[in-house]
């Protein structure tokens, strides 16, 4: 499941993609400036950002720099400037796209969709750290010659982790990604899943770690290469 930063500082236009979205079936988190957009994104895994133009502390092109030098991920533009020039410095401060307002809710998931696939490219599938091997197509973790049999949601949760390393997943962002947001467990099955990855890759490798942060979850470290 996608998660995409909405960043406006018009409720009522926030408000309208959140639901837009969420009905759509991606995850969502909200910002109102380029600040609370910027230290949501060190905390939270985010695939896709729609900023708009006019903001309060910092204009969306300048964020949308930020977003582009920082993070690995695709960035659609939203406002209610739509002459050529305002475009062009769209474009050249790095957006994937640029919506007009006012847009149609369905345009904007045709968008979405259309963005999140050029970014969606086969080397995406293949995770290498160190002497593991990821492979997201068939679900197969291979350790130099050898390939570790893993249950589906472990394999899950390894790939994610692994996806970032030394980002740190809270629980409840790795319970809806694996599970989903209807899930009606708790954190103690991650901790039971990440324990249970550990013990398989102790057994192969100490090439990469599953390390707990206090309070919050957990991060992947390569510990060497």
């Amino acid at each position: 499941m996608n998660s995409i930063l909405i960043i406006d500082d018009d409720p009522h236009i926030l408000n309208l993609v959140k639901v837009t979205l969420k009905d759509a079936g991606y995850q969502t988190h909200k910002a109102i400036h380029g600040i609370e957009a910027l230290s949501i994104l060190e905390k939270y895994v985010i695939d896709l950002a729609i900023v708009d133009v006019m903001m309060p502390k910092m204009d969306g092109y300048t964020l949308t720099r930020k977003i582009k030098n920082t993070y690995d991920i695709p960035v659609i533009l939203l406002t209610a400037r739509g002459e050529l020039h305002d475009k062009e410095h769209g474009y050249t401060a790095g957006t994937d796209d640029y919506i007009v307002k006012p847009f149609e809710p369905k345009e904007l998931i045709f968008r979405i969709q259309a963005v999140l696939r050029r970014y969606d490219k086969p080397s995406t599938y293949i995770i290498n750290l160190g002497d593991v091997k990821i492979d997201k197509r068939n679900y197969e973790v291979q350790i130099g010659k050898q390939h570790l049999l893993m249950p589906l949601k472990e394999f899950e949760l390894l790939a994610l982790l692994a996806s970032r390393p030394n980002k740190v997943f809270n629980r409840d962002y790795l319970i809806e990604s694996i599970w989903g947001i209807d899930f009606q467990g708790d954190e103690r099955t991650v901790n039971v899943h990440i324990k249970r990855i550990r013990e398989r890759l102790r057994e192969v490798t100490s090439t990469i770690e599953i390390v707990t942060v206090r309070g919050v979850g957990y991060k992947l470290e390569v510990t060497s290469e």
